[in-house]
């Protein structure tokens, strides 16, 4: 498929008309500034977006959102909503890293306090949660345990002692989607994932100790337990192994599927089946299985990072008010409400490196922040700030209730390892007051920076 060229619509929003003769069923909707929107023209992103454009029972138009660049078919920093009776659901659409995510957790220490013993506790933090390529965690699951968290998760950690049920109250689906199946995960991912559960695992993924700089919402701050200084630590990870197998199981059996159901897409990597279909229940039951996975991953985490703070500080867990504020996924399908062209539709949202923006009073936000707007967290890279922001009405026209889901990386890992060297990371991270500790050489160099764009300039527009 050629690409048009996108023209301007708005202030930082542009499109591309559907084209018929391209094969495109609706338009696509870029935001972005025009220095993004260079960046993403120079690479295959809008091309991504535009060849989603084309899958059947696509509506309203594919979204490229300001941190969007090239992924696996769909573009990471993508959204597509698909008529749930009619459309197709696809694995490339949600990633390999099924249920990748962020939970923020807040404190009652102050930076001068954590300052004085930083090293002490990323050392201690480091040496109590695994984290690298291939990382295990640290315990053994049976295969009818492994069964109850991808059928529980977090609810499945919290009755084994990591954490408490207020944690399960303040996550996206209360951290258990319903209808996740265990049979429909291959042998495959169950041995991947039953060994890795409770670790980091690698690239992207970390667990940073924050202070809050800047508060705009005093009453949203005041909601979420923050205050100005406050320290806060945001972890993000997925579905580790478990997750990629799923995804490559599924991305298998639509490719198969596709000629049973006369699809014909412009790049394979799309691979796709209808919501409805046997496979496409089989895929949703297995991803769901993820979903529930990465929850129960993150809630393991959390408990240890707790039992971190209350070593080095030599304080108890009420002492020190380690809360949850939110969890929220960021690379995930399944079905909502939204109004389209007039009317309500059920659709299949796909969300892969785009995060969930709900308005106030939407069900689906946790009943301690209805009233206010789901809250939404957006990481940025190790040198920059990450962002709390509160969803808005306007999303939902924009992009079916979607905003950001990080900087968006706009070096790749081969290009950072050439430029930059592991001192040159570090040093330049010491001299802002960051200290970083890696597994590898390689696990520094490849998240410098400046291998990612400016997440405040994205988010500021």
């Amino acid at each position: 498929m050629s690409s048009a060229a996108p023209r301007k619509i708005g202030e930082n929003q542009y499109q591309i008309d559907a084209d018929p003769n391209l094969g495109m069923r609706v338009p696509v909707r870029i935001y972005a500034d025009e220095p993004l929107m260079q960046k993403m023209l120079s690479g295959r992103t809008i091309m991504q977006a535009q060849n989603v454009a084309s899958i059947p029972g696509i509506v309203g138009h594919s979204v490229v959102l300001p941190d969007g660049h090239e992924g696996y078919g769909f573009p990471v920093g993508g959204v597509a909503a698909m008529d749930a009776e009619e459309g197709m659901i696809s694995p490339g659409g949600v990633g390999y890293d099924i249920n990748c995510g962020v939970r923020l957790l807040r404190s009652n220490l102050t930076e001068d306090i954590v300052r004085s013993k930083l090293k002490e506790l990323v050392t201690d933090l480091f040496s109590s949660i695994p984290s690298g390529v291939g990382s295990k965690g640290a315990i053994k699951l049976s295969p009818s345990e492994l069964d109850e968290v991808l059928v529980r998760g977090v609810n499945w950690a919290i009755d084994h002692g990591y954490g408490s049920s207020d944690d399960a109250d303040v996550c996206e689906e209360n951290g258990q989607i319903q209808n996740a199946d265990p049979d429909k995960v291959s042998d495959k991912a169950r041995k991947r994932g039953a060994p890795q559960l409770g670790s980091l695992g690698s690239g992207n993924h970390f667990l940073e100790v924050q202070k809050v700089s800047e508060i705009h919402d005093e009453e949203a701050a005041k909601r979420m337990g923050i205050e100005e200084g406050t320290i806060t630590v945001l972890i993000h990870c997925g579905s580790r192994g478990f997750g990629h197998q799923v995804c490559s199981d599924y991305l298998r059996v639509a490719e198969q599927a596709m000629e049973k159901y006369d699809i014909h897409l412009p790049d394979r990597e799309l691979a796709c089946v209808p919501n409805n279909s046997e496979e496409g229940e089989s895929y949703r039951k297995a991803m769901f299985s993820a979903l529930n996975f990465a929850w129960s991953n993150r809630q393991m985490l959390t408990h240890w990072t707790r039992n971190s703070f209350q070593r080095v500080f030599n304080q108890s867990e009420s002492d020190l008010d380690m809360k949850l504020v939110y969890d929220v996924a960021h690379n995930i399908a399944k079905v909502e409400k939204h109004k389209v062209d007039g009317r309500d539709r059920n659709l299949v949202v796909h969300r892969k490196g785009a995060t969930r923006a709900f308005p106030a009073n939407r069900d689906e936000i946790p009943l301690k922040y209805r009233d206010l707007g789901q809250p939404v967290l957006v990481p940025g890279s190790m040198g920059t700030s990450s962002w709390i922001l509160l969803g808005q009405p306007n999303s939902m026209n924009l992009s079916f209730g979607s905003t950001a889901h990080g900087a968006g990386r706009t070096m790749s890992r081969s290009k950072a390892r050439r430029n930059f060297t592991e001192d040159d990371v570090k040093k330049s991270l010491n001299d802002k007051g960051i200290f970083i500790k890696a597994l590898t050489r390689d696990g520094v160099v490849e998240e410098t920076p400046e291998a990612y764009k400016d997440v405040d300039a994205l988010l500021n527009f």
